[in-house]
């Protein structure tokens, strides 16, 4: 049977308890981030949250550290318990066996195998208590949650341009608009996403790598997939973001020759062709069944605009830095022309912080219903 939250003591426990999470994020992937609380009158006696996937969950960290305390306790848990065993044992029957006295959860997992823990809990009479800081929980696990409810990772698009709106030189120069603080921001940014995608237009003019480059103060967690779009195939097989020890992936069209890329062990996906290249919903649903949660798009201004005209982006992260390049250098976005400014794409600011000499925006769409 679920209670109503009991005071403000399971705010504050339940905020504790995601700061924990956090601590995860980069590292437990395709995994959601999960902290766990186990407290006994008002003093915190066991914490735990999960590190990597195949690992311990958040409870059994948080049990094994309370030992005898946890009986009669109450655990704050960003997740559901889950209820079923994968990799390791189910979380529910665990808090069940240790006899704890009452337990909340932030939010419901999404997962169909996995859900059901709170009302395994409740059926052996411990009252549980859901939806304490839901909304955080959420977004911390915002692409976890999106690729079991819809199917697809949540994308970020990631630009850097000019105060004028201009990614590189009309001669195609772009190294480098920003300063080494907003590069290493953008390697911080990949480190937690599962995939970075781009096109075939950056990877022949600037052949990037796409990684991590030694790591990024994040932890141990594994470097993203790289995702080439390339319709014709045109990308040369010894192009840097096919290279290891990060895992690569060549996305095509039907008729491309992609003899030189599997000759040179490349893993080649052909999906259908959509307006202006390949169909991007059918690349989401392709990722989203090899379990990425979420996508960082850093692509050129035709796929940046492909993207954004076909409502896919969930967050647009901006990096301006203070100069201006001209009126012959390259678009930021590649977008149709409008006849009437209420046909606009709106964006809503999330946050804007500098990031030494430039400054980052964070903006997520204004969804109209029409």
């Amino acid at each position: 049977m679920r209670s109503e939250v009991r005071d403000s003591r399971d705010v504050i426990f339940m905020a504790e308890a995601l700061e924990l999470a956090r601590r995860g994020c980069f590292t437990t992937r395709p995994n959601p981030a999960v902290g766990c609380l186990i407290v006994r009158e008002d003093l915190v006696v066991g914490r735990g949250f999960h590190r990597i996937a195949g690992g311990p969950h958040a409870e059994v960290e948080a049990l094994e550290e309370a030992g005898g305390q946890a009986q009669g306790a109450t655990v704050y848990v960003t997740l559901e318990p889950c209820s079923h065993v994968g990799k390791t044992a189910a979380c529910a029957p665990a808090l069940v066996a240790a006899g704890v006295g009452r337990v909340v959860y932030a939010i419901a997992d999404p997962n169909p195998a996995a859900r059901g823990g709170g009302l395994w809990l409740g059926k052996a009479g411990i009252p549980t208590t859901a939806g304490v800081l839901s909304r955080a929980a959420r977004e911390l696990n915002r692409g976890f949650f999106k690729r079991y409810e819809m199917g697809s990772p949540w994308v970020t698009l990631k630009l850097a341009s000019s105060l004028d709106g201009r990614t590189a030189l009309a001669s195609g120069q772009s190294r480098w608009i920003t300063g080494s603080a907003a590069r290493a921001d953008v390697r911080r940014l990949r480190a937690g996403v599962g995939a970075v995608v781009t096109g075939s237009g950056t990877v022949l003019a600037d052949n990037p790598r796409l990684s991590l480059r030694g790591g990024a103060g994040t932890g141990s967690g594994p470097e993203p997939l790289r995702v080439v779009l390339d319709s014709l195939a045109r990308c040369p097989p010894d192009s840097r973001v096919f290279s290891p020890p990060a895992e690569s992936l060549l996305v095509t069209a039907a008729e491309a020759d992609v003899r030189r890329h599997e000759d040179a062990g490349i893993p080649v996906v052909r999906v259908a062709r959509g307006r202006g290249g390949l169909d991007l919903r059918e690349v989401l649903v392709l990722l989203a069944r090899r379990e990425i949660n979420e996508l960082l798009v850093e692509a050129g201004p035709q796929l940046a605009g492909s993207f954004v005209r076909e409502g896919l982006v969930d967050e647009w992260w901006l990096y301006l830095a203070p100069r201006l390049l001209g009126p012959d250098a390259r678009p930021l976005v590649d977008l149709p022309r409008l006849n009437v400014l209420e046909d606009a794409s709106a964006w809503r600011t999330v946050e804007l912080r500098r990031v030494g000499a430039d400054f980052r925006l964070v903006l997520r769409p204004v969804r109209e219903t029409r």
